[in-house]
């Protein structure tokens, strides 16, 4: 798997369709004239991802307030969704991408540094799409920690 070359501003979200934690498939195309974050994670139910995916928990009512919804992307497989949605009271859908697909189309899988060594795995990132379909705002690199307060701050939310 070779790492794709990352989205910006004004580029067309690559669209997908993948199963949520319940098996039902979800599509990006179901958010048109809609603003969606998508934001891509490693694993569920580590402490980071927990962090992060809380932190949108937490802030999901004034996002959507904002016309924003939220979905969460991962390797993980529904099943293992489904046990960290309802251990963490998660109310936004959480997809699945287990051949890693959606994630290198977003260029949100490839080299990525962990622990001073180079490994291919999951690079933490977060877009904002428009009603229409295109990148308003991509992230690579994020941290979890922090990370919705400052997107919150960038989209004036």
């Amino acid at each position: 798997m070779t790492e794709n070359s990352r989205l910006a501003a004004g580029d067309a979200a690559p669209d997908f369709t993948l199963p949520d934690a319940d098996g039902n498939e979800v599509s990006l195309s179901d958010y048109r004239g809609r603003k969606v974050v998508v934001y891509f994670y490693p694993a569920a139910s580590t402490p980071g991802c927990t962090k992060q995916a809380c932190d949108f928990r937490d802030n999901l009512a004034d996002l959507n307030g904002a016309g924003i919804d939220v979905l969460g992307i991962s390797p993980d497989k529904p099943a293992k969704l489904a046990k960290f949605r309802d251990t963490e009271q998660l109310t936004f859908p959480l997809l699945s991408d287990p051949e890693k697909t959606t994630l290198t189309a977003w260029g949100a899988f490839g080299e990525k540094k962990m622990y001073g060594k180079t490994v291919q795995g999951v690079i933490r990132s977060t877009f904002l799409v428009d009603e229409d379909g295109r990148i308003e705002v991509a992230q690579y690199n994020v941290r979890a920690t922090g990370h919705v307060a400052k997107l919150r701050r960038d989209l004036s939310v």
